[in-house]
């Protein structure tokens, strides 16, 4: 079992910036004094819990249960990214009992007013590289350590791809960009702003993201995302490695090599801490939770699942989950780099999404139904203003680079009208003015605008950005899903149809679009404008 306050921890751990996103539970209920649903009620004590979690503790539930059954105590999960955990800390009236993100840092940045004690690191997994086994062994990785130079050159000699979640929206993809930072400056002591302006630096992390072929906002949706698409290569956690390697391997197929990024190996170290309310009764509830995911027991429960439960080896017992022959190592001293400040580690998030990413090639495909007249338009014209607007974008790290592409396809039974911005100057947010001007139509036809969006994408070269179609419709649709598929196929390119759900839209119609192009469904009934930052996190 770990001992040590979460002040130590701070300074030990400063990785890992933003959390998993939002990820839906098993049952649900209100959770009390927030306005929104819990994504998980666990047990039905009187006494209970309100937990703001990072997504990734989703798979720790079964032994929540346990904890619940034998306390009492009820706990209601609400899943977010580590982001959303820091703006709901910078709030006057913090509306938890306790958070539980992925990373000790965000803490840091959003607890100004240190309402947040009794804070411990619960487990703890490392950032890795997961390559299939046999592009491992043609890049001569198997059996050797690796730098975060190696991993570049194999991409710029076209040997490498690989998929990772966005730096700016998730805990993996925060960790991994840091790390290959350091590395390539030679791991000072700590980034500076001088350090970020490097023409080197820039030349390199630029080359290095330019082998992200998918992106997500999700650690978790990578892995599935990941395990439907025939990839070669992953960043992720290294838990979620082991649990891609397993289902991998249940289906008889290729399992992926874990690389440890010498020079760039970060850590997660899933701190869980009090939200002080001036509550006693809560402050004890929350102490003998925390108490029981310590005992050794549980820890070692939690060492099943794949990750550490401290920075030095694993338990005898458990040496069959962390397999040598996937390429883990369950005997590394793992150690982290010291955290920039937190002013440089934002100019570095900036950077990344203006300068340093790939460009995205986003596809709006918006709904101008009779049925959005009103209230519906009226969020989705909010919604666009903080997608396009780049003073509101920057606020969520959604900023557009000078490469970007926007595209807008407005559409009711027809397509309505295209408009088209690259970059994110007075031509990105002109767009805005169009969404507020256009007028509502009649029927529904989503398929129109659907195969509109294909045929926009036909006339780029694909490779240079990452691309996505997003759909947005409150309706049943007209049109041939059959139609539009063969027009998907006949693109031949990996591009995914995010759809974002809101009024009486038929979510199968929107399910099957995102089975079949390896995408996901975004529900935007009760926060349109949410669910707009999320799916633009995802390219």
């Amino acid at each position: 079992m770990k001992t040590g306050k979460y002040a130590v921890l701070a300074i030990i751990i400063f990785l890992a910036v933003l959390g998993f996103s939002a990820c839906l539970g098993i049952g649900g209920g209100q959770t009390a004094g927030t306005g929104q649903e819990a994504d998980t009620v666990i047990g039905n004590g009187r006494q209970s819990l309100r937990i703001l979690s990072g997504s990734e503790n989703q798979e720790l539930e079964p032994i929540l249960e346990d904890f619940s059954r034998e306390s009492g105590i009820r706990v209601e999960m609400t899943y977010q990214g580590s982001l959303d955990i820091m703006r709901a800390l910078e709030q006057d009236e913090i509306a938890y009992d306790a958070v539980w993100p992925a990373s000790s840092l965000w803490l840091n940045v959003g607890d100004t007013g240190h309402r947040v004690k009794h804070g411990e690191s619960i487990s703890i997994s490392p950032v890795v590289f997961g390559i299939r086994q046999s592009l491992a062994e043609e890049l001569g990785f198997v059996g050797r350590e690796v730098s975060v130079r190696d991993i570049l050159d194999a991409i710029t000699a076209g040997k490498l791809k690989f998929c990772m979640t966005s730096a700016t929206q998730s805990n993996s993809g925060a960790s991994a960009y840091i790390g290959f930072l350091y590395a390539l400056l030679g791991n000072p002591d700590m980034i500076t702003e001088e350090d970020l302006e490097n023409e080197q630096l820039q030349s390199d992390i630029q080359a290095l993201l330019s082998g992200v072929d998918r992106s997500s906002g999700s650690s978790d949706w990578l892995k599935d995302m990941f395990l439907e698409g025939g990839y070669d290569a992953m960043v992720n956690y290294e838990c979620l490695i082991i649990q891609a390697n397993e289902e991998l391997e249940s289906r008889g197929e290729e399992t992926l090599y874990v690389v440890y990024p010498y020079d760039g190996l970060t850590l997660a170290d899933s701190p869980l801490g009090y939200v002080d309310n001036g509550d006693d009764d809560k402050e004890t509830a929350f102490l003998e939770l925390q108490e029981y995911l310590l005992s050794e027991n549980v820890q070692n429960e939690i060492q099943r699942t794949g990750r550490r439960t401290g920075y030095t080896g694993i338990s005898d017992e458990n040496r069959d989950v962390f397999r040598t022959d996937w390429g883990v190592q369950p005997d590394r001293v793992l150690s982290t780099m010291r955290m920039p400040s937190t002013d440089v580690l934002f100019q570095a998030l900036n950077l990344y999404q203006t300068d340093f990413k790939k460009p995205s090639l986003s596809i709006y495909c918006l709904d101008y139904s009779g049925s959005m007249s009103g209230k519906g338009n009226e969020q989705l014209v909010a919604a666009m203003e903080q997608l396009l607007i780049q003073e509101n974008a920057e606020k969520n790290f959604l900023q557009a680079s000078k490469d970007e592409v926007n595209v807008l396809i407005f559409f009711d039974d027809q397509v309505l009208a295209e408009y088209t911005a690259v970059g994110s100057g007075a031509e990105l947010e002109a767009l805005y003015d169009r969404v507020e001007s256009q007028d509502t139509g009649s029927g529904t036809d989503m398929y129109v605008a659907a195969e509109e969006a294909l045929k926009v994408l036909s006339h780029y070269d694909l490779s240079q950005y990452t691309p996505a179609v997003i759909l947005m419709t409150d309706g049943m649709s007209g049109g041939s899903f059959d139609a539009f598929m063969e027009q998907y196929q006949e693109l031949g390119e990996d591009v995914p149809v995010f759809s974002i759900m809101f009024g009486d839209a038929d979510s199968e119609q929107l399910e099957e679009l995102a089975e079949a192009t390896n995408a996901r469904v975004f529900d935007g009934r009760e926060d349109l404008i949410d669910a707009f930052r999320k799916v633009k996190g995802y390219n």
